[in-house]
Formats: structure tokens, sequence, C-alpha cells
């Protein structure tokens, strides 16, 4: 007979199984099967849906004594922070209506086709369900674009920046073509009209983005139309690190940061190409790295395999040294994504899995060489030990709840992590290549300037003087990140328009990084007879957590 269940962790297995039903994408991202045949309601009925439940979470947790067990008592502490600032965006009317180039409903629901697979009766019926559902789906997200205009006169405008409604616009008019493609992989007939209907759907949404919501964005001289606002800026960085930050100190603190990297590149340029000196040295020696043969990959295929290569002797060498990585997370897919968005990113293994977890490389259109110099850290942060490791290891844990398992992922924790575990593998002796070790410090300083870019711009400060100082444009944002950034341009101008419409993401992978070091520095004081490696078995054993709740689990 099995041992009974915590009354927390049935309020929280109560919650997941109420949240995938009401976000069905969510679900598949998390990798919580059940609803696979569905997709979210995006309009303000659906959001509303949400957060009565979040509503109804927090007082059911109201109720409950006082946790006992460490257990019960982060599962509390997590719920209680996850939820209040899910309700606090749900009553600034940040629930509904979401449009950027990267996370708001279009994308949602034309990239979890990605995660499904075909070519099984069963799995093609579950396919041709969802895809059945996308008209629906579409309309429900064009019911929260036009709750957003009727919001625009009341207490708390949300404005629509030109930029994303141009960028999206784009998108939505390419998505048809991505979602229905999804139909080649079916073993299954496909009904008749069903790659139309996918199609007209997204093309009525691109519609309604041309005909009614342009006319109503602003332009980057206009509020609300480059940043989101020193108002509205500290929820949107609470809802991705779960924590508060000053925002003043932590801008500074990114300059520091920053001008700490550059400094780290210069030495390594001495190492490279001695003769290189000088202010243009590190940018000059990051185009010769471009230009060896030894660092360059061509074409896809020859990507995929390398990333597969040197995930799967990352997982090799740290297994039982350095890390205690379970079994079941040996296996890391590698994939090649089909959005072509530009962006890299990682899925976790489903909760049966049967789903491994994966690395997808979403590589833009027209890009067909790769640097292994720069990328090697990438492998790190969305593998092992980065993203797989910790993600995966919630995942199958036996101590954790369905929620804490799959749900309770935030940014700050999760990208700090990744972020954290570049430099870890550099101090370990993975990163000695001195290519490679540069590319890992330029991907630390892409992080560190996106501290100072996402701040300075959403919350209007000054501009470093490195950009002419004064108030931030789009200019002086596109000067400063390829200033500090060897990205393809064309990946590099998608990341500035990502950051520009997600406020408060970007800078959490460097401020999680800041709170991760500072907690092991912490736990080590404190514990002076741990090791390393048991504060990493201790503190990925918490799954995902806002970053306060960790420090306090850990404290």
């Amino acid at each position: 007979m099995s041992a009974a269940i915590s009354p927390f962790d049935a309020l929280a297995e109560r919650y997941a199984v109420r949240l995938s039903a009401l976000d069905p994408i969510e679900a598949t991202n998390a990798g919580a099967p059940g609803n696979d045949d569905a997709l979210t309601d995006y309009s303000p009925e659906g959001a509303q849906a949400r957060a009565d439940l979040a509503r109804d979470t927090l007082r059911e947790l109201d109720g409950l004594s006082a946790p006992q067990d460490p257990v019960d008592r982060v599962t509390a502490a997590s719920l209680r922070e996850r939820l209040g600032v899910q309700l606090d965006l749900h009553a600034a009317g940040r629930s509904v209506g979401a449009l950027d180039v990267i996370a708001s409903p279009l994308q949602d629901i034309r990239d979890v086709f990605d995660l499904m697979a075909a070519g099984t009766p069963a799995a093609d019926e579950l396919l041709l369900t969802r895809l059945g559902a996308v008209p629906g789906a579409v309309d429900s997200a064009i019911e929260g674009l036009r709750a957003r205009v009727a919001g625009l006169s009341g207490d708390q405008p949300w404005p629509f920046p030109a930029l994303q409604v141009r960028e999206v616009t784009a998108q939505a008019r390419a998505a048809g073509d991505l979602v229905s493609a999804n139909l080649s992989r079916l073993s299954a007939p496909v009904p008749d009209g069903m790659a139309d209907s996918v199609r007209q759907a997204f093309a009525r949404y691109a519609g309604v983005l041309h005909d009614e919501i342009a006319p109503l964005a602003v332009g980057f001289d206009e509020p609300g139309g480059l940043g989101v606002g020193r108002e509205a800026y500290p929820l949107h960085s609470r809802a991705f690190l779960g924590t508060t930050i000053d925002v003043d100190e932590t801008y500074a603190w990114g300059q520091e940061l920053l001008a700490g990297i550059v400094a780290q590149q210069a030495e390594i340029v001495a190492d490279l190409y001695p003769e290189l000196t000088g202010d243009g040295a590190v940018g000059e020696a990051l185009r010769r790295l471009d230009s060896e043969e030894r660092y360059t990959l061509r074409g896809t295929d020859a990507l995929r395999t390398w990333m597969q290569e040197k995930s799967d002797a990352a997982v090799s060498a740290l297994t039982g040294t350095h890390f205690d990585i379970p079994e079941d997370l040996t296996r890391l897919a590698c994939r090649i994504a089909p959005s072509a968005s530009g962006g890299i990113y990682y899925t976790a293994p489903s909760a049966d899995l049967i789903r491994p977890g994966t690395m997808w490389w979403s590589v833009p259109k027209g890009q067909d060489t790769f640097h292994t110099w720069q990328e090697t850290t990438t492998v790190y942060h969305e593998g092992v030990p980065g993203h797989h490791l910790q993600i995966g290891q919630a995942v199958v844990s036996p101590r954790l709840n369905r929620w804490r398992k799959l749900f309770s992922f935030t940014s700050g924790h999760g990208e700090g992590w990744a972020l954290y575990a570049e430099r870890l593998m550099a101090d370990l002796g993975f990163l000695d290549d001195p290519g490679e070790r540069m590319g890992m410090l330029d991907s630390q300083r892409l992080r560190a300037a996106r501290v100072v870019l996402d701040i300075g711009v959403h919350c209007g400060l000054e501009a470093p003087t490195e950009v002419g100082g004064g108030a931030w444009n789009y200019d002086k944002a596109w000067t400063f990140l390829t200033s500090h950034c060897a990205m393809d341009r064309e990946v590099l101008r998608f990341e500035l328009h990502r950051y520009l419409g997600w406020p408060g993401q970007a800078p959490s992978y460097s401020i999680g990084q800041r709170v991760w070091e500072s907690t092991r520095d912490a736990y080590l004081a404190a514990h002076t007879n741990a090791t390393v490696r048991e504060f990493h078995t201790e503190a990925l054993a918490l799954g995902g957590l806002g970053l306060d709740t960790l420090t306090a689990a850990l404290s």
C-alpha cells in the first residue's frame, strides 16, 4: 500500500491537472500528457478561467495547516509565489492580448506541433484532432487582441509596439504553411480541407493585425513603443525571476559585469592571436575565429551531428564525477527546429519519458555556416549540465509532485542555472581550448549586455556613454548589442526584437546566475564539509522555483 500523499502535494497535483486542461499547450510543453488533442483558449474568458483556478488554489492553500515537512514548505512557498505573480499580471490586464516575436499565442499555437509524434494510429489521431482545433485557438487569440484594444483607454493601457505588430504579422502569414506541414508526417489520410483551414486561420490572424491593430500601434518615439515603462517593468521582471530587483542597482551591476567580461576576453586574445592589441583586438579576434576551418560547420546535418556528439560526450564525462546524473537522463535528442526563427532552446522530457529531452536549433533561412568555437558553450547551456540536467532531474524525481516536476519553471532559476553551468564547465576544464573559452565569454557577455539593454530601454534609464548617453532609442540598442556580441547579424536582429517585446526575460539569465553563485557560496560557507557536487545535488532536487524560494530553501 502506497504512503499517504501530503495535503500540499495533493493540492499541487490537483492544480497541475486542472491547469493542464485549461492550458493544453503549456501542458504539452511541460511534458504532461492527457490534453495533447486540444489547444489553449487565449480569449478573455480563457484567461479568467486560469486566474480563477490560481485564486481558488491559493484559497485552498491558505486553509491548510502550516507545513512541517521541508518538501511541503517549498511546495507551499512556490505555489504562493508563482500563482501570486500570475494574479498580479491578470489584475494589471497583461494576461490577454500578448503580442511579441517569441512568446505570444501565435508562436504557442505554431510551435506546439513540433513536439508531437506522428506515424502511428494513436499519434496521428491526436495530431489531426489538434490541427482541427487551430482555427478556434487562433480566433480566441484574436479575441485577446481585441480585448487589449478595448483596454487602451483604461487605467492600465498596454499599447501595441509597431515593431512587434509588423514582425508577428509576417510570422502569422508564414505560420499556416509551417503548421500544416505536419500533415506530411502522418500515415493516416488527411481530411479534405484541413490544410486550407489551418492556413486560413493564420491568414485571418494576420489580417486582424494588419487591419485593426497596426493602425493603433505606437512607434519608437511614443510611450510604449520602445520600452514597457518603469512603472510596469517590475511586475514583468518579477514574473521571470521570482524576486524583486533594485532596477538602478542592477543596471549599474550589469555595466560592471560587462566590463569585467570584456577584460577577460582581452586576456584570451593574447593566447589566440598575440599580434592583436588595442581597443579593437577582441572584435578582430572574434572575426578571425569565424574564418577558422577548425571551428566551422557547414549545413544543418553537420550541425545536428556535432550537437549530438558534443552532448553525448558531456553526459559521459560528467556522470558520476561532477554530477549525479540519473540513467533516464543520459539520452538527449538534438534536432533542427522547423520554425526557423533563430532561437536555440530546450524542451523537457515528458512525464512518462516517452518523449526525450530535446535541444532544438531553429536555424534562420539562409544560414548554412556555424561556428563551434561559439556554440560549444550553448550545448552545455541547453544540455548537460544545463537545462537537460536541471529540468530533466525534476521530471524523474520521485520526491516532487507533478506541479513541481513540470510546471514551476522560472526563467531566473532555469536560465540562471544554465548560464551558471556554462561558466562551471569552463572552471571544470571543458572549455580550455582558447576559442571555445572565448565563445563561453561571448555568451556571458551577451547576457550581461542584455541586463543593461533590457533594463535601460524598458525603464528609460540613461544609455551608456559608449552609444552616446542620453535616452535609449532603437539605433543605440542595435549598436550596443552588435558591439558586444559576435552572433550572426540576422540572429541578433531577432534577439533585439525579442528583448523589446518581452520585458524582464533577457536579464533573467545573468541575474539568475548571480543568485545561483551567491547561494552556492553561502551554502558552502554554512556547510563547511559539503562539496560543490553535494550542493548541486541538493539544489537541483528542489525542481523549478522562484529565486527567493530557492535561496530560502537552501539557507
